[in-house]
């Protein structure tokens, strides 16, 4: 059983994702912290995360830097958009993720391009969103009560920016762009709370899979 769940930054996937890992027994997998890593091992070499060369050099991270707390800081996850757009580095990490999804007994996996181009296959695609505003109030508060570098001193204003910015370089990009698979449910929850939200999910997930 492979469950893709895609959708932009700050929407929940990502703690849906871990709920129905450990909900359904399966290993889960973010595969937006393959990108961080990417972009923070550009940031330690000196590297341009904007020039391709740097950014395929820097597939090949330590995998104790996966480990690293600062891979979820507001910086780092803009570096990996900025990555993230280069054709090279995608198709360097393609088999990492697909080896992943098709382990034995299934998996989890939550992205940008999961149930469009790493699981196409995938038995259940979800795509979660959430209006910006509330995507940046739920960023602003996750690094606030995180400690993580200095964002709990960025305003909620700069902050619903730089999603905007980092939305707009996910679906434009001309390689794996972010977008709701064909046959993925699109779930927004803006006016969710975290397990509201779940529940939600869970029921679309487990009607999908008894057929």
């Amino acid at each position: 059983m492979i469950i893709a769940v895609d959708g932009p930054t700050a929407s929940g996937k990502g703690t849906i994702a871990k709920q129905l890992a450990a909900h359904f027994g399966v290993p889960h997998l973010d595969t937006g912290l393959l990108y961080r890593a990417v972009g923070q091992q550009v940031a330690l070499g000196g590297g341009d995360p904007d020039r391709e060369a740097d950014a395929l050099s820097a597939c090949a991270f330590p995998d104790a830097l996966l480990a690293d707390p600062i891979l979820r800081s507001e910086e780092v996850g803009g570096l990996a958009s900025r990555v993230s757009v280069h054709p090279a580095v995608r198709a360097a990490l393609f088999e990492r993720q697909r080896a992943f999804a098709e382990q034995p007994g299934g998996a989890v996996l939550d992205g940008r391009d999961i149930g469009t181009v790493i699981a196409p296959d995938a038995d259940v695609k979800l795509f979660i969103t959430a209006s910006v505003q509330e995507r940046a109030r739920r960023r602003w508060l996750e690094m606030t009560s995180a400690h993580i570098g200095r964002e709990d001193e960025i305003p909620l204003a700069e902050i619903e920016k730089d999603i905007v910015r980092r939305d707009a370089r996910d679906i434009n990009r001309a390689d794996a762009p972010l977008k709701a698979a064909p046959d993925a449910m699109v779930i927004d929850t803006t006016r969710f709370g975290k397990e509201e939200a779940f529940e939600t999910v869970l029921e679309a997930v487990e009607e999908k899979l008894r057929g």
